[in-house]
């Protein structure tokens, strides 16, 4: 069976569904830049994709912020979030996606930053 998206190695990788059915091909995704690219360019397609993709990109972005304490991580996320939110102003998935992650992060914001991204993580 094909994976449309799946994290492996602190990297996403997404099928390229633009390329099916002559095709098929994965783009491995190293920051969040590039699995929003992935949204907006329809390489990842379906709305529970769509959702999956969202997370895995806020968790990536993640995984590379530097902050000592929670206020600073939380901001430092929001770029993130817009730059995954701007790709499909209208997709309900991503909207959802990112309003679960925050919650997370929200209800957890007593672990340290690195439980935090490891927490991130966990929940895709």
């Amino acid at each position: 069976m094909i994976k449309p998206i799946k994290w492996s190695n602190g990297k996403v990788r997404m099928l390229d569904q633009s390329k099916l059915p002559l095709k098929v091909s994965y783009i491995i995704c190293s920051d969040y830049l590039k699995v929003a690219e992935g949204i907006k360019k329809l390489w990842i397609r379906g709305a529970p994709a769509i959702g999956i993709a969202a997370a895995m990109g806020v968790a990536l972005g993640a995984q590379k912020i530097k902050a000592k304490g929670f206020d600073e991580f939380y901001k430092a996320l929001q770029p993130i979030f817009s730059a995954i939110l701007s790709t499909r102003p209208t997709a309900v998935n991503i909207e959802w996606a990112i309003n679960r992650l925050k919650k997370l992060l929200l209800s957890n914001k007593n672990l340290g930053i690195e439980k935090l991204k490891a927490l991130l993580v966990q929940s895709l």
